[in-house]
This record gives structure tokens, sequence and C-alpha cells, in this order.
């Protein structure tokens, strides 16, 4: 391989060639004009006479044979017992009776060194896909939260006051109670919606599920992509039954967007979402709220801070809004 200090670049064997073979000088002379030694004049030159021109290329150093390499019936049993049963070097290698460092090296050669590139449920390679443009495709679903008692829950102020904080709430707000007379607190619906290409994310809370409600936050959504230049062609959601309801069916065609279903029992499939409601329990869980209507007040700042000012890993760490192209007043 020809690099910056080479005494023989493909133009210059071509040279130190054809004085040997075409000019008829000595493979000797030939070395000390171009200061290399007898071997490498009489390598190319021989090159050169068997191969003309083209020869004087470089060659891949990649061996021709490799008499050690694991065989690749080898190879297959490992990368299936690594995606079948997520299997690390040492008990495969017991299994197969070869080394854990050959079978570390061939899970690297394949890149399934690492349990991360692997479904957590099928050990399955994660395949990631994006839409090429904002609207292409919509993720929606919906996140239950327990709701907080007045006085702030367990996690902050312990057990034994959060579980006065729930009775005095429940006592006020008249909620029912669970087959124990424990206090029950109600759940908050987080109905999220995604961008796939951009991760911009709008979210709203209510107090249920109905399709009446989804399709509403699908409506306001649409709207507010709208406003920010996009159109939305399709939307994906899981099997529930707001999402299977003739309803939700209407909404999408009369906005002229195509409804999408994952497959069942298959949530990686709008794994963007699910991701994303992870990412939201730093808004659920990470501070200490008094009551239910703070964090609910809290949740519009959130999702400003997550959409114009987080670094997106997804997105080679740009915020989420920088991928919105046609944005009112970006080019003014």
């Amino acid at each position: 391989m020809s690099h910056a200090n080479a005494a023989l670049t493909p133009k210059a064997r071509l040279k130190l060639a054809l004085l040997v073979v075409d000019h008829g000088w000595s493979v000797s002379a030939a070395a000390r004009r171009f200061e290399v030694s007898y071997r490498t004049a009489k390598r190319w030159s021989e090159r050169y006479a068997a191969m003309g021109e083209p020869g004087m290329q470089d060659r891949s150093s990649r061996p021709q044979h490799c008499p050690n390499r694991t065989p690749r019936p080898v190879v297959r049993s490992i990368v299936q017992l690594r995606w079948r049963h997520r299997l690390g070097p040492v008990e495969i290698g017991a299994r197969l009776a070869v080394p854990a460092s050959t079978v570390h090296a061939v899970l690297t050669r394949c890149r399934l060194n690492r349990l991360s590139h692997l479904d957590r449920h099928t050990g399955e390679p994660i395949r990631r896909y994006e839409h090429a443009q904002p609207g292409a495709l919509i993720h929606v679903d919906v996140k239950k939260l327990a709701n907080i008692p007045d006085g702030g829950g367990w996690r902050y102020v312990g057990r034994q006051q959060g579980d006065k904080n729930r009775i005095i709430t429940n006592r006020r707000t008249g909620a029912a109670k669970n087959k124990y007379r424990q206090p029950l607190m109600g759940t908050a619906y987080v109905h999220t919606v995604i961008d796939d290409h951009s991760r911009v994310a709008y979210a709203e809370i209510h107090n249920d599920e109905t399709a009446a409600t989804a399709t509403a936050v699908l409506h306001r959504a649409v709207s507010w992509l709208a406003a920010r230049g996009v159109t939305v062609e399709r939307v994906l959601s899981d099997n529930g039954s707001a999402y299977r309801s003739h309803l939700w069916r209407d909404t999408c065609r009369d906005l002229g967007i195509t409804a999408k279903k994952t497959r069942p029992y298959r949530p990686q499939t709008n794994g963007k979402i699910e991701r994303f409601h992870r990412t939201m329990a730093t808004w659920a869980f990470d501070q200490h709220y008094p009551s239910e209507q703070h964090r609910r007040k809290a949740l519009p700042a959130w999702l400003h801070h997550y959409n114009h000012h987080r670094p997106h890993t997804a997105i080679g760490r740009q915020t989420p809004i920088s991928r919105l192209t046609n944005l009112p007043g970006q080019h003014n």
C-alpha cells in the first residue's frame, strides 16, 4: 500500500518496470536509479512482464487462505445461540467446545458482541427505521400514570405520609376504593404523539382513553404540526380499543391520514413512542409535586425543553425542532 513516504507509487513502479522490461536495463541499475532494493525492483518488473500496467496497482493484503479461521457452521451455531438464548461467550464456548475468546471474536465480527444490539425479547438484531421527512409517519399512544395525592406521593414523603395523603385526597375527591379498602387516586392518561422523522413530541393529559378523547387529541396534534409546516400522512398506533374504533377510522379518513396498526403483542414496532415514554418519566417522577395539578401544569414546559433544547442521540444530538425545515419565520 503506497503512502506519503513511499519510494514507489504506481506511476513510479511502471517507470521502473519499463526500464527493465522494455529498455533493457538491468535490475540492479533500475534499483539504484529509483533507490530501492534489488528484490523490490525485481518484483515489480516481473509483475509488469506478467500482468502489464494493471499489475502496478496495490493489492489487498488479505490472505487468500486462512486455515485457522473459525468454520462457518460453528459461526452459525454461535450466532444462533446468541440470538435465541442471549448467551455470553463463556456459555456459548462451553456448549460448542470453542474457546470463549474465539466466540467473542465471532460475535464482534458479526456485530453481536453487545446485547444492546439485540431485541430484548426475541434476541434478533434490532432493525431501525426512520422516514425521510416530517409528517410521513406519526406515532400515537397513551401512557397511564397514577394521580399524585395532595401533599405529594410516597416517593418523596415516605410510605407513611404518602398513605395519609392518599386517604385525605380520596375523601376530598370521593373516589372509589379497591377490594382491600385502600383508597384509589385515579389515573392520568397522557395521550402522546411523536413525529417519526424529527422526534418532535406533542402530549395532552386527560382522565380517560376513549375514542372520543383520542380523536380529539389527534385533531389538535395535526393542527399543532400543521402550524409548524408539517403535513401528516400516516399515523401508527397499537391495537387499543380507541384506535380500533370506527370513530378513529373515520377521523383519520377525514383528515386524509392513513391509519396503521402495530403487530399484536409487538410493542417494538411502535418503539419510538415507547422510548419517549421512558424519557417522559423524568417529568413524571424525578421531582416532587405537591399535587397532581402541579404535575400537569409542568408538562408544557417539559415538552418545550424536550423539543427545543434537549439533544436527541437518535438524530445526531440535534434538538427535535431543528429537523423541521418549514417553521414560520425560520428563514427571516
